[in-house]
């Protein structure tokens, strides 16, 4: 989508760190943008920001709710018009070991990062393709989802799963002018380390919430180096008007995932195949490659 002045977007966790900077980066292009968060404070905080536009909308939202989901979309649509971008940005993060963990946390980091992204392509998906101008939707990941982390195990299957998914998804939608993209950013000058005061009570594990807080409490003085979130956010512009399936906010992370894919490589079998299963595997990268060109051409 390289002409985006003028479109309207919808960003979840779009009332700080990197959710934020995609709201500044987009309004500055044109945009009308609305922004979803689940912490009133944090909206009231962003809105302050932006002063006295009438180009941003704030609206209180848990990702996890569809139905509010739903009634958000709904607003978002009788404020601005027909959304045409979409980021499904909320996260937050856990630090327990993974043999410590709950079935709460768990369903809590999953249902978030996660499921807040498949909430987000439920909505909206086909209110995109009914008014039939085009869009594109963009999912957070994270690095971890290349590069798994033992601190934060749940984070990172969360991180893995929303790359798995937005990688088919791309290849599904691209027959009705939407494009997708994957955002695995690394160090963002964020609060994801207030993750816990969001934790719901059904989703409650007190003695992790204690075990997850030691590292959090160190977390603020890392985050002040990490990347401002505005200059994340012009990155995913960016990657919005190329239509890019990855898009990458730090450059730092070439060796490590070099030597990761290498490794792949290097452990596949060095054998022969069938020759009915060689003429499988062609009849699906065939039409996968296709797939990919037909992606690559939208907006």
């Amino acid at each position: 989508m390289k002409n985006v002045e003028g479109k309207v977007a919808f960003i979840t966790g779009g009332a700080s760190g990197a959710g934020f900077g995609m709201a500044r980066a987009f309004t500055k292009m044109g945009m009308k943008v609305v922004i979803a968060d689940l912490r009133q404070d944090s909206l009231d905080r962003a809105m302050t920001q932006f002063g006295n536009t009438h180009d941003v909308h704030a609206i209180r939202l848990d990702v996890t709710d569809r139905e509010a989901f739903v009634r958000a979309a709904d607003e978002a649509e009788k404020v601005f018009g027909k959304v045409h971008i979409v980021c499904n940005n909320a996260g937050i993060n856990l630090f327990v070991p993974v043999e410590e963990c709950t079935y709460n946390d768990w369903d809590w980091v999953m249902g978030v990062n996660f499921g807040g992204v498949v909430n987000g392509v439920q909505t909206f998906v086909p209110r995109i393709r009914k008014h039939g101008e085009g869009g594109h939707i963009v999912n957070t990941a994270s690095m971890a989802a290349f590069l798994p982390s033992t601190a934060a195990v749940i984070y990172t299957a969360s991180k893995f799963a929303v790359r798995g998914f937005t990688e088919a998804l791309r290849f599904s939608l691209y027959p009705y002018n939407i494009g997708v993209s994957v955002f695995c950013p690394g160090l963002i000058n964020s609060r994801i380390y207030e993750s816990e005061k969001i934790r719901p009570q059904r989703f409650a594990s007190p003695a992790n919430t204690a075990k997850s807080q030691k590292t959090m409490d160190i977390l603020p003085e890392i985050h002040k180096a990490g990347m401002e979130p505005e200059e994340a956010g012009e990155k995913v512009l960016a990657g919005i008007r190329r239509n890019d399936l990855y898009i990458f906010s730090h450059g730092e992370f070439k060796d490590e995932l070099r030597e990761i894919f290498d490794e792949a490589i290097d452990s596949l079998p060095d054998e022969e195949a069938p020759a009915a299963r060689l003429a499988f595997e062609k009849s699906r990268r065939d039409g996968l490659k296709k797939a990919r060109e037909e992606a690559k051409k939208i907006g």
